[in-house]
């Protein structure tokens, strides 16, 4: 059974950095598929970067140049390092998870492709 639990939270500053973990349990090393997404009340859940197993890596439009996802599979940790914050930065962080079969070099970013996801994280942007 597919385990995330996240962690790394919190309230930054505008400006500020943050980094996320995501421990990941239960996923196949050669063949998965790992993202970020969030959510406000407002807006439905956005894909915010996606990785595979076969280093593909696709960021939304709107972190692009400013965050990083990576794993570490040693510590069986999805990771989100997330520099130059905004306000509308602020939401619930979800990790997700899926099972993958073959190559894939643009993970999708869509809620409705991952099976597997974590109780989520609150990141508050505010001075």
């Amino acid at each position: 059974e597919v385990q995330l639990v996240e962690s790394g939270g919190g309230l930054v500053q505008p400006g500020g950095s943050l980094r996320l973990s995501c421990v990941v349990t239960g996923l196949s090393r050669s063949g998965y598929l790992l993202a970020w997404f969030r959510q406000t009340p407002e807006k439905d859940r956005e894909g915010v970067a996606a990785i595979s197993g076969t280093g593909g890596i696709v960021y939304g439009n709107s972190v692009k140049g400013r965050f990083t996802i990576s794993t570490d599979f040693a510590k069986a940790t999805l990771y989100l390092e997330m520099s130059r914050l905004e306000p509308e930065d602020t939401g619930v962080y979800y990790c997700a998870a899926e099972h993958s079969y073959g190559p894939s070099n643009y993970p999708p970013l869509r809620p409705d492709k991952y099976n597997y996801w974590g109780q989520g994280t609150q990141v508050t942007v505010s001075s």
